[in-house]
């Protein structure tokens, strides 16, 4: 990269001379208004906005499109001149801002938007105080684009932000305009509803209130509003997220900007997921009496609890953590378990077959997620990242519209957004190295999906994989190109843990059946259908699959009542933090299993969230060791790779065959369930 001399505002910078001007003048700190150009997106030069003086320049130039290279010097080789102050580039400001709100309605206090809203904010800032327009203002009908995205056209300022978003990031182009000048409008083709899972992104790209949420509609105003620093959990990328709230309610849920992971984006689950955080909710601890669920005091719950685990032998009692458990409060059971004399505990209720027999990076995405970038190759076996991992897809998009990245798919087909070689849906095919056809490839990504190492022949076709990748290259010294897509938020850090039985003591497949347990205890497991049998004692936060089983409900709180911690798929430690409390008589979790453990007299060695924390770190440092490879990391690998065990001739389908439902929290949301619906009746 070179740098280039400018003179801006009568001052010299360098500045890099690979970017465009607005960038360079917001690299040194100078604002320029804009409302088309975003960061993440091609350059559209719509909105006129960010309008400047070049010195010697006929007219103002738009600084979106205009390249520091395409600067020329003055007559005498003088650096180039710009001018964002001068009454020159003022008055163009002003005018653009005056054709923007020519026909804009002044719906400020009735928009969603207000408050929050880049117009308002800009008009202050570099409009002007009065219009020369006096002609009526246009007005545009409404289009219903689905349950998540509010449109109010008449407000549409045509920045495109959102045409460009769905084409480019969501790979799906839904959106587009018809017409021209003020017939000009942004709809769907052929006046259909969005299909994308990653629509509700459009809401904050959009700078004036024309796409606002649905759900969230005339809720709150922004100023009302605590904001709340925090972790998605409805996949396992751990999207950085920002939850809103008022009062003891959550309002909304908005991604928070983090390069490495989600950029700026987030899932339709993760944003409009909130609504269910109020329904269907355990408040208030309950027993099985007669077939019938009774509300009973805590003390008279934990006693129940207590007898049972007196009554029943520690080689016959198991526990199950769910996908949304958080670390502290799995490494808190298994100290429990650990202490009553049980090692039947595991973490996952999917029937994985990852374990921690080999090491680290077998069970996580190795390259990690920015790695995408430098892959030039990527074998994406038994998964649909589309669904699994939508954010996560976007990237692997983004990698594939530079052209030098080639996609081979083994599995089920399905639309991921961008072209790929289909070789079949058979797992022996991965021996087929011709049909995959990466051999000019030097850093290939092989992404494996849950769906694949849950089946009975998992642990073989891992071994396969890992074989293929140190064959090809893809695992040495410098790039490890072994990759799980994780789809539970818990998991990772469970393995960290050791939340999984030794070889003696029984796996949650095991503990469903009923026949080797009397007392089960399901922490946040709702996955997992238990059969007639043990006792179970359900720890979790809504009335669904875990709790319709249990005899014992002790009411728990969600990730966005607590503080705690995770651990994404790519190995990296995360924290979550309290928003609200949870509602009634619920607890934490941890804060449960400490119950337990002073009434059975064998306490936890823990008082708070950061002492429990302290030992947890102690205990289980792997939990910080992010991109951190042991040295031996490359044996434990190649051991994997020596596993042998026949590989089932079955096809290898996604285990998720609803996106908008696969936890509790989105089974008692409204809006995922109106999601869902549009979604079957297009299918």
């Amino acid at each position: 990269m070179q740098d280039t001399k400018l003179i801006i505002d009568e001052k010299e910078y360098m500045v890099n001379s690979e970017l465009t001007v607005i960038q360079a003048l917001e690299d040194i700190g100078i604002e320029i208004p804009r409302f088309c150009f975003h960061e993440k997106l091609s350059i559209a030069g719509n909105c006129r906005m960010c309008l400047i003086e070049v010195v010697g320049a006929p007219k103002p130039a738009a600084s979106c499109h205009l390249g520091v290279r395409d600067l020329r010097p003055g007559p005498n080789g003088e650096p180039p001149k710009i001018n964002t102050k001068s009454e020159v580039a003022k008055k163009a400001q002003k005018g653009a801002m005056e054709f923007l709100l020519a026909n804009h309605p002044l719906d400020c206090p009735i928009c969603d938007q207000g408050g929050e809203c880049d117009l308002q904010d800009q008009a202050m800032k570099f409009g002007t105080d009065k219009s020369r327009f006096s002609e009526n203002k246009r007005a545009v009908e409404n289009k219903d684009i689905g349950p998540l995205v509010k449109t109010v056209m008449t407000r549409c300022i045509h920045c495109t932000r959102c045409v460009r978003f769905s084409t480019e990031v969501a790979g799906v182009s839904e959106l587009g305009a018809t017409g021209r000048g003020e017939d000009m409008e942004i709809t769907t083709y052929l006046e259909k509803s969005m299909d994308s899972e990653l629509q509700g992104n459009v809401i904050d790209l959009c700078p004036v209130g024309a796409l606002t949420s649905k759900p969230y509609e005339f809720k709150a105003r922004s100023w009302e509003l605590t904001k709340t620093e925090s972790i998605d959990v409805m996949d396992g990328l751990g999207s950085n997220i920002r939850i809103d709230s008022k009062g003891s309610e959550v309002m909304r849920i908005i991604p928070r900007f983090n390069d490495d992971i989600n950029e700026e984006w987030i899932s339709d689950k993760a944003r409009f997921i909130w609504d269910g955080l109020k329904v269907q909710r355990l408040d208030r601890p309950y027993i099985r009496i007669n077939i019938k669920l009774k509300e009973v005091s805590w003390s008279h719950a934990i006693d129940k609890v207590i007898e049972k685990m007196n009554q029943t032998a520690p080689e016959r009692i198991g526990c199950i953590a769910g996908d949304m458990s958080t670390a502290e409060e799995m490494y808190s059971m298994k100290k429990l378990m650990d202490k009553i004399g049980s090692s039947n505990y595991d973490c996952r209720q999917d029937s994985s077959k990852l374990s921690i027999d080999y090491g680290r990076a077998s069970y996580i995405f190795n390259p990690t997620v920015n790695g995408i970038e430098e892959a030039d190759g990527i074998v994406i076996i038994g998964s649909n990242p589309r669904i699994e991992s939508p954010v996560l897809n976007a990237r692997i998009r983004k990698r594939w519209l530079t052209g030098n990245l080639k996609v081979s798919l083994v599995g089920e087909e399905c639309d991921l957004t961008y072209p790929y070689n289909y070789i079949g849906n058979n797992p022996n095919l991965i021996s087929d190295a011709k049909k995959i056809g990466l051999d000019d490839c030097k850093k290939i990504i092989w992404l494996v999906g849950g769906s694949v190492v849950s089946r009975d022949d998992g642990l073989p076709i891992l071994s396969k994989v890992v074989e293929h990748a140190l064959n090809s290259g893809s695992i040495s010294d410098d790039w490890n190109g072994l990759s799980i897509l994780h789809t539970a938020a818990s998991r990772v850090a469970g393995l960290d843990i050791g939340f999984v039985p030794n070889r003696d003591s029984l796996s949650a497949n095991n503990m469903k059946n009923g026949i080797e347990t009397d007392l089960l205890f399901l922490l946040g497991a709702d996955e997992i259908e238990i059969e007639k049998g043990p006792c179970v004692v359900y720890i979790g936060s809504h009335g669904d699959i875990g709790a319709n089983r249990a005899d014992i409900i002790l009411p728990g709180s969600c990730y966005t009542e607590k503080n705690g911690s995770y651990v994404n798929t790519e190995g990296r430690l995360q924290e979550i933090n309290r928003a609200v409390f949870p509602p009634g008589n619920a607890k934490d979790d941890w804060t449960i299993l400490k119950l337990i453990s002073d009434k059975i007299k064998q306490p936890l060695d823990f008082i708070d969230t950061d002492s429990l924390r302290k030992m947890m770190f102690k205990d289980c440092p792997n939990l910080l060791s992010f991109e951190q490879h042991h040295d031996h990391y490359l044996e434990d690998l190649r051991k994997l790779s020596s596993v042998k065990g026949s590989i089932l001739d079955l096809k290898m389908d996604i285990n998720i065959k609803d996106f908008y439902m696969t936890n509790p929290i989105a089974r008692s949301s409204k809006v995922m369930a109106n999601c869902s619906i549009q979604k079957s009746k297009k299918q």
